[in-house]
């Protein structure tokens, strides 16, 4: 196993891990995204239920949550470049198996395989960072979360096109597991991080210590409910432009412009939010635009759809800042992986029932208006929640029992912007 701290390695083996991490992080998105733009095809090929089709919206939650939480054990028991391979391996096998099956709870299952590998990468990448790059988590994660928002983006608006064009929706939904076989090739390689080497096993700190802080539940609170409302948008917003009077290709543009504008600000929020100073205008920023966007959707969703997409999408930045966040709240990789598979897992189960939620709302109603002031009301409660974090903290001190941390001293300097 690697070592707890800093990994020393040469120029070509960092250049190997930044493949990988940029790679991986290509493929966290499109299995879930995906599904959205061709949910109605789905639904209607597979003859799903509506709590089916809010099951299949529901899944990338619910995957999140169960396997995230056993990310960190199994890390510490087969290593976390091994697992970030079967990860892979997982969601290339689930991706490419679901466009082949005809069987609804088949569909599901298959779906729920890749789903899984997506989680535990979700919650290894912070740590890999922290273990290869301690002194860049800033830059590295603006490098991973761009990368994230490019596939997602990617699988947003290409879905439907490739669908149309190759054969229905099962192409559209296979074409996203060739990515997966490219991002196998160099964890092969980097698997072998992980090979007994004499030294002595990392110390581990465990997700229950995590749970007895203040510090940790207020994570997964921010990281849940900011999920709850990006998932509620992936799933449900192309039906919601298609109810407005959007064709199918427009409307999953319109989720292509959601999820696009968060590709350069997945490299520019994280760079602030390595600044203290910055964290809470940028707090305050993005939940705003989720705010005006939701309301526009209300009132004008057909006059002004792109720009109230633009905003929305800007909202949904508060990812790369919780992730950024995951790392400027702990000293170590093995706070890191603890704080990380805390604050995701505990985070998607608060995130879990909100596509479904949305979706009944909405089938209750008969409209989108209550929807809509359900996740206003959300991000109202996500910013306040957010100001309680977005001050210098470390999970380690509170595991230690010093909740007011000194931000100065060895470890308890906040790395700023060149991170």
């Amino acid at each position: 196993m690697t070592s707890a701290g800093p990994v020393t390695e040469t120029r070509a083996a960092r250049a190997l891990v930044v493949v990988g991490i940029v790679l991986l992080s290509l493929n966290l998105r499109p299995a879930a995204v995906s599904v959205g733009p061709v949910l109605a095809e789905i639904t209607d090929s597979l003859r799903l239920t509506g709590v089916e089709a809010g099951l299949l919206t529901s899944l990338p939650v619910i995957a999140f949550a169960g396997f995230g939480a056993l990310t960190p054990r199994l890390s510490q028991l087969i290593g976390p470049h091994r697992l970030t391979l079967f990860a892979v391996l997982a969601a290339t096998v689930g991706l490419f198996g679901r466009s082949l099956v005809g069987n609804t709870w088949l569909f599901l299952a298959l779906s729920l395989l890749a789903l899984s590998g997506m989680a535990a990468a979700n919650v290894l990448l912070p740590s890999l960072v922290k273990r290869h790059f301690p002194d860049r988590v800033g830059l590295m994660t603006a490098v991973y979360s761009t990368t994230m928002a490019i596939g997602l983006t990617t699988a947003s608006v290409l879905t439907v096109p490739i669908a149309d064009g190759y054969g229905g929706w099962r192409t559209g939904l296979a074409s996203w597991g060739l990515f997966a076989v490219v991002a196998v090739l160099p964890w092969t390689g980097l698997a072998a991080h992980d090979r007994p080497d004499g030294e002595a096993k990392p110390a581990s700190i465990s997700m229950a210590a995590v749970a007895r802080t203040r510090l940790g539940w207020l994570m997964a609170l921010f990281f849940g409910l900011q999920s709850l409302q990006a998932y509620a948008v992936f799933g449900w917003f192309p039906n919601l432009y298609r109810s407005a009077g959007f064709s199918p290709t427009d409307a999953g543009i319109m989720l292509g412009v959601v999820t696009g504008i968060s590709i350069p600000l997945s490299f520019v929020v994280p760079a602030l939010t390595a600044r203290p100073r910055a964290q809470l205008p940028v707090l305050f920023t993005l939940g705003g635009c989720y705010l005006v966007g939701y309301l526009g959707l209300l009132v004008a969703p057909a006059r002004a759809g792109l720009l109230w997409a633009l905003l929305v999408g800007i909202g949904t930045s508060t990812f790369p800042m919780v992730l950024a966040l995951i790392g400027l709240r702990s000293r170590t990789a093995a706070g890191t992986a603890a704080l990380s598979g805390f604050t995701q897992s505990v985070g998607y189960v608060i995130a879990a029932p909100g596509p479904l939620l949305i979706g009944l709302l909405h089938d209750v109603t008969g409209a989108w208006t209550v929807p809509l002031l359900t996740l206003m009301a959300i991000a109202v409660v996500m910013v306040w929640v957010g100001t309680r974090i977005s001050r210098p903290d470390f999970i380690e001190d509170h595991l230690a029992g010093r909740r007011t941390p000194s931000a100065s001293g060895p470890g308890g300097r906040q790395m700023v912007d060149d991170q």
